[in-house]
């Protein structure tokens, strides 16, 4: 296959960063219209960027003092004529209010940078219809996805993409050309058809976050109940003892723990089913169910709720000493060895214990916070391929090592104590060891030479029972003939 087709993007939508046929178009005249805050962010990035900005508003002597003075700001009507690049940046709701300019608006270009204010709220997206009030015009979708504060601040602290859909493939490189020269990098998202598509992007919340939150939700809720019980319902049922108060802190500083662990072994149970799923059916072609690809896309949304529930876990234990109750207990503590005249608290094996137990414990939040961080688009990109890989792979499967020695030495010999069942449950961390031990297991396993050289094949490209024959070319140029079989 020619570089060229390799280095074709799978999806339709293309990056126009670094492409030859965008010129610099710094020194032209940009026309915008409207007096918003979106439109003064837009003029000032303009003015920045060394354009020519003239605003057109519908009173332009109470509006310009609000634009930058290198920014001539005058009516609507003078404003179109002196530009061809116009950015339409008011509300859908007045674009009828632009109709009287319809002659002199004949041939320009409009930038539609308009949303809504719910998901697909119109049949039509607002370019599209932007676009039957104005045929004789040329719209292009764009700079919708960036904010004002972006414009204003610069693309160095914001989004830098900027996504650009137009039936006109020259007014898009136009666009493109002056979204480059502005510092963004614009986007190909193709015909107009697109324009709804990108419309409803800043209106979505979080859409890669909510089955991860949920996830974390559900497992904070499920160890929380288990927690309850053991602290809270067990000793005042069987002891008549009120223990209400560990709930804010001691049974959220044993939760948290526990979904930070379980969430971070989910990060590495997909890549383990989907390698199971590949050595089964003997190649990489063979498409993973959807609740595995949906998995596999939010493992990095997975890790960082796992980093979150760390920290916190981390912070409510640096309080626990804080608390009044804790103090009390010290006290009632050191009153019950005087009265029993013990001057020997020492413990070795605690002592030892606890102090494994914490310093492990910090080695797996400083892993997980390198985790977190090399996910940050802007670290990430700063990355190579196998500078990535490394961290994200092999670091993060070290701390999950590293957190399974945590909660190991936390539980140290007291799985074995029949006092820890309460009502005959197990103690929490022995539960939250069942995923973790799995995918630790099963990493074992892959690295078997005999499994691993077979898994590598696989992803290379070989499949099981399936040959490629071809026949080598004799020294003489004429072919042999005999045949050689090759897996591919």
């Amino acid at each position: 296959m020619p570089g060229g087709d390799m280095a074709k993007p799978l999806l339709g939508h293309r990056s126009m960063e670094g492409d030859p046929s965008i010129t610099p178009a710094a020194g032209r005249t940009i026309g915008v219209l409207g007096s918003g805050d979106f439109a003064r962010s837009l003029a000032i990035r303009l003015v920045c960027s060394g354009f020519k900005v003239v605003v057109g508003s519908r009173n332009p002597k109470r509006k310009a003092g609000l634009f930058p003075s290198a920014a001539e700001v005058t009516f609507q009507a003078d404003a179109v004529k002196k530009t061809d690049v116009i950015f339409v940046a008011v509300f859908r709701e007045h674009y009828s209010t632009l109709c009287d300019l319809a002659d002199v608006l004949v041939g320009k270009i409009l930038v539609d940078v308009s949303n809504n204010t719910e998901i697909n709220h119109h049949k039509e997206s607002n370019a599209e219809y932007l676009a039957s009030l104005f045929p004789a015009c040329t719209v292009v979708k764009g700079f919708n996805v960036v904010s004002a504060w972006t414009l204003q601040s610069g693309a160095r602290d914001g989004n830098k993409q900027v996504l650009i859909c137009s039936n006109n493939q020259e007014a898009k490189h136009t666009v493109a050309e002056i979204a480059q020269a502005m510092g963004f990098t614009p986007v190909d998202m193709g015909c107009m058809s697109s324009a709804c598509e990108i419309e409803n992007i800043p209106l979505r919340l979080l859409p890669a976050w909510k089955i991860p939150i949920f996830l974390a939700l559900g497992l904070f809720l499920c160890f929380f109940t288990y927690n309850l019980i053991r602290q809270v319902i067990h000793p005042y049922i069987r002891e008549q003892k009120n223990k209400l108060y560990k709930i804010p802190i001691e049974v959220v500083n044993t939760t948290l723990p526990c979904v930070a662990y379980v969430m971070l072994s989910l990060v590495y149970l997909p890549g383990v089913l989907a390698a199971c799923s590949q050595l089964y059916y003997g190649t990489k072609y063979r498409r993973f169910p959807d609740w595995l690809d949906q998995w596999l896309q939010h493992r990095k949304q997975i890790g960082l709720l796992s980093f979150f529930c760390a920290a916190l876990h981390t912070m409510y234990s640096l309080c626990l000493p804080m608390r009044r109750s804790h103090r009390y207990q010290l006290i009632e503590t050191a009153v019950k060895q005087a009265v029993e005249k013990k001057m020997n608290i020492w413990v070795e094996e605690e002592v030892w214990r606890m102090e494994i137990y914490i310093s492990v414990g910090i080695i797996a939040l400083g892993l997980l916070s390198l985790l977190a961080i090399t996910s940050l688009p802007s670290i990430a990109n700063s990355l190579n391929w196998r500078e990535f890989s490394f961290i994200q792979s092999t670091l993060g499967f070290i701390a999950l090592v590293v957190s399974t020695l945590h909660t190991l030495t936390y539980g140290w010999s007291r799985a074995f104590d029949e006092n820890q069942y309460k009502f005959y449950l197990p103690p929490t961390y022995t539960l939250t060891l069942l995923v973790p031990c799995t995918v630790i297991l099963a990493k074992v396993i892959f690295s078997l030479p005999c499994i691993q050289q077979r898994l590598l094949r696989i992803r290379r490209g070989w499949e099981k029972g399936r040959y490629v024959k071809f026949v080598l070319p004799s020294a003489t140029g004429e072919y042999s003939s005999g045949e050689t079989s090759s897996n591919v």
